[in-house]
């Protein structure tokens, strides 16, 4: 089995459009070790491998948009193989384009639609209108299939973030049984829910309430009970449990740092990547910064990884507050009953649903 790297690579995108300096990456990892007085080594290994050009198409399915009166409910949550990450060829050099896309939609009934293809990056100044469940660009195949080769688990995935990653009703009760949810019109991801068993209720050492970049990124909070001498909380749980995929939902802990955010959840997805990772970003559905700069980060990480970029924030914004409880930080809850119109109208709920939505599209993409 091959042994998991932490080791970041100056901007390793296999299928990426465009090649940007090997200087801002280390210059991004310099300024996080700066920012956090935590050294980091940078050991650049790159190697030429063929871009795949061409997407992989999935059938997504969209939460219900119900005109039923809401309910309030009080809540107390709180908040490889290098091959794979190889420099893109000279061919994939063009300067970057941007899609015009049809995006999808919240129905008054459930819908199958088919997500778009994409054939050139989405503009990330434009993630606001992106879909929620993203489409898996074909060259992130090359980073599962290495994952496989590698020993990764191809029914796993993990999660990386704070609070609204790690909390007991995110995804938890698909691994306690079906009376613990209600799939309603949405049966067609029970096969998604059988596949990935196991995975949801997983308790990841990179999930915690509280957690940032930095804090994920710092070997001082990893268990020491679990972990060895010199992991981090996330290279700690890669090695631990092996997944193929990582949702990774972080920004709402670091509003007030977008200058340590985004080198931090850089070398996140470096390393997600350099262990054949795939990683899924999440955007926020909060806008405590009132700029959106942290989803407007994310989303630029993600097209230049080409990595899959679940955008929640929009899928709340039918709900009434969008989601939001008083503070304008925490998700409205209800349990997970997707037959249930008041239900639906609240954000937690839907976060499951659409993070099912993001896993099943992953697994169509794949196999």
């Amino acid at each position: 089995m091959t042994a998991l790297t932490s080791t970041p690579i100056p901007n390793p995108a296999a299928c990426s459009n465009r090649w940007l300096p090997k200087v801002k990456s280390l210059l991004s990892i310099l300024a996080l070790a700066l920012l956090t007085n935590n050294p980091v080594s940078a050991t650049p290994t790159v190697s030429q491998t063929p871009e795949r050009s061409h997407p992989v198409t999935v059938s997504t399915y969209h939460p219900v948009r119900s005109n039923a009166i809401t309910q309030e409910l009080e809540s107390d949550q709180t908040t490889s193989a290098n091959s794979s990450m190889a420099v893109a060829s000279a061919a994939s050099k063009a300067p970057l384009e941007f899609a015009e896309i049809t995006t999808p939609y919240v129905t008054d009934s459930p819908q199958e639609i088919i997500s778009p293809v994409v054939t050139t990056r989405l503009d990330p100044q434009d993630w606001q209108n992106w879909p929620v469940v993203p489409t898996l660009r074909e060259c992130m195949l090359s980073v599962y299939q290495d994952g496989l080769a590698m020993g990764n688990n191809p029914q796993a995935f993990t999660k990386i973030g704070d609070g609204e990653i790690s909390a007991l009703w995110f995804l938890t009760e698909f691994d306690l049984g079906a009376e613990f949810y209600n799939l309603g019109p949405y049966t067609e991801l029970l096969p998604t829910i059988e596949y990935f068993a196991g995975s949801f209720g997983h308790s990841s050492q990179a999930a915690r309430r509280g957690f940032n970049t930095t804090r994920i990124l710092d070997p001082s909070l990893a268990d020491p009970n679990l972990c060895n001498p010199g992991e981090t909380p996330l290279t700690c749980e890669l090695r631990m449990y092996r997944p193929s995929f990582a949702l990774v939902s972080l920004g709402t802990n670091q509003v007030w740092a977008p200058e340590v955010l985004e080198p931090g959840l850089r070398q996140i997805i470096e390393t997600l990547l350099a262990n054949n990772v795939i990683p899924v970003l999440s955007t926020k559905a909060d806008n405590l910064e009132e700029d959106f700069r942290i989803n407007t980060i994310i989303a630029g990480l993600a097209a230049e990884y080409d990595a899959p970029l679940w955008n929640f924030w929009r899928a709340v914004q039918p709900l009434p507050e969008h989601g939001l409880q008083e503070d304008l930080e925490h998700l409205t809850y209800a349990p997970n009953d997707f037959d249930d119109p008041i239900a639906m109208e609240h954000a937690w709920p839907v976060r499951n649903l659409t993070a099912l939505q993001v896993l099943a599209a992953l697994w169509e993409a794949v196999r």
